[in-house]
């Protein structure tokens, strides 16, 4: 037994801790301005609803709380996010080790995930919802493996808390608890963890965590849906058959793009003894087939009768985030060797660890030489504190949620308003001066007031567009003179 063996494995959690902290550094290096997800945490964080759009509620809860105690920034923003990831990699970690007896294997399994792209790369650069949903589905798992192998009350419970969080987190979510329950009662051997009474107690919970929003998405199920079956069903005029291949191709290629690297990595880790491992089976390699088996047929019935012609790779997340795990116990099933495997495999998790944070940074300080400009980029806090110089808003409306956002966090004390988000409305009948920003990213574009702000005055405000004006501010990290043009208004009476 080797020394990898012999070694508690407290040692990956604390190496994820440090990368995780590490994470929060850059992104607080990287740029005060915010992106799109991080943005729409910011701008919704003004008020508490039961719901708020396409998306469940669950991240703008959490981080409506955060927000309360530390206030609106970039720094809560990403230490929750990388909060979230952290007790994830936890929560897969221990699942790892209820279900392998290879130490190296576990460390393998959980350090594995930094492996998937869009989990170790995109969930980083802008994504929220969908870290709630590997959150939520980290702790499903662990409580679905530990209810079949050490079932209690605490595991049924913890089952519970997973799916409530999950439905809360993306809708989608549901389709991975349906193909566990599917699974597991495809095994005598696993069926009687299923009709245990203590089952009830995951169904009470998770109905109990979400029925404050069920409630909202009973009364508001087109407002809620709309956006997501509009994305997934866009298919220009393409005929039927056209849309079913179109969706199945999409499908192939997002499981390419999520898994592929993955494999690709484990075949350079365990180069020919993978393949014979792939056949290998046990009772926890045929669980995690039969599910991934059940959500395939769950997109594929969603591509043919529910006319999805466009699948995302990250909507795959609820049930591909086993992928390292379920390649560790095929090749624990075949009774593959690993202590050779490990040492090729902690290079490459290193050239990771160190590689995405660095990537992060330099797609967006690489600007002052490259002169390309992503959304880290625009200058919002600079433009805010040029115009408050001018006077000092009351209250904002803005052009987009993204602008917002951006302006709720350098100035939390007033509301901010959005004329793409028409649900939040303050009374700003008294509050002046208002100051109108919009974006106007290219040059030459009129600097009239935008036609939807003016409509949103007349209606809300009764006042006709004020007089309008353009400011130049230079990007973060611009290059020579390079700025980013932003019109804006003000009201005074």
């Amino acid at each position: 037994m080797t020394e990898i063996r012999l070694r508690d494995i407290r040692w990956i959690f604390l190496l994820l801790a440090a990368y995780f902290v590490l994470q929060v550094g850059v992104r607080l290096a990287t740029s005060h301005s915010l992106d799109l997800d991080e943005a729409e945490q910011a701008f919704r964080s003004q008020w508490l609803a039961a719901g708020y759009g396409p998306q469940p509620p669950f991240y703008n809860w959490l981080q409506y709380t955060v927000f309360q105690f530390t206030g609106v920034s970039l720094a809560a923003l990403s230490v929750v996010k990388n909060l979230l990831l952290f007790s994830s990699y936890l929560l897969y970690g221990l699942t790892a080790r209820l279900v392998l007896r290879d130490k190296a294997l576990v460390a393998i399994a959980t350090l594995g995930l930094l492996t998937i792209p869009q989990m170790v790369f995109e969930m980083q650069r802008d994504l929220t919802h969908t870290v709630a949903v590997f959150f939520s589905a980290s702790i499903f798992l662990y409580g679905f493996i530990r209810s079949l192998k050490q079932p209690s009350v605490a595991s049924y419970l913890i089952a519970g808390i997973g799916i409530g969080f999950g439905l809360l987190a993306k809708y989608n979510f549901a389709i991975l608890p349906a193909a566990a329950l599917i699974a597991a009662l495809a095994d005598a051997r696993l069926r009687p963890r299923i009709f245990d009474l203590r089952l009830t107690l995951t169904v009470v919970v998770a109905l109990v965590i979400t029925l404050p929003h069920l409630f909202w998405l009973k009364d508001n199920l087109d407002f809620a849906t709309a956006r997501t079956l509009e994305k997934m069903t866009a298919s220009g005029d393409a005929s039927y058959p056209m849309q079913v291949a179109m969706g199945i191709g999409s499908l192939a290629l997002a499981v390419i793009s999520f898994a592929g690297l993955t494999v690709a990595v484990f075949a350079i880790v365990f180069a020919k003894s993978l393949r014979p491992a792939l056949t290998a089976r046990s009772k926890w390699t045929g669980l995690l087939e039969r599910m991934m088996l059940v959500f395939a047929i769950g997109i594929l019935l969603l591509i043919v009768f529910g006319g999805a012609a466009g699948i995302k790779d990250r909507w795959l997340v609820p049930m591909l985030f086993i992928m390292p795990l379920y390649l560790c116990l095929k090749i624990e099933a075949a009774g593959t060797e690993t202590d050779k495997a490990f040492r090729r495999f902690m290079p490459i998790i290193a050239i990771i660890m160190i590689g995405v944070p660095a990537a992060l940074y330099g797609s967006v300080a690489s600007a002052r030489f490259s002169g390309h400009y992503e959304r880290l980029n625009r200058p919002y806090a600079g433009m805010l504190e040029i115009l408050r110089k001018q006077a000092e808003p009351a209250a904002i409306l803005a052009g987009d949620s993204l602008l917002a956002g951006n302006l709720r966090q350098d100035i939390p004390g007033i509301p901010v308003l959005s004329t793409d988000y028409p649900g939040f409305k303050p009374d700003i009948s008294g509050r002046r001066p208002l100051l109108l920003v919009w974006l106007l990213p290219r040059k030459g574009e009129t600097e009239a007031l935008p036609p939807d702000m003016a409509q949103w005055l007349q209606a809300n405000l009764g006042l006709s567009a004020p007089e309008a004006a353009l400011i130049d501010v230079p990007y973060v990290y611009g290059r020579g003179d390079d700025s980013y043009r932003f019109g804006y208004a003000w009201v005074h009476q």
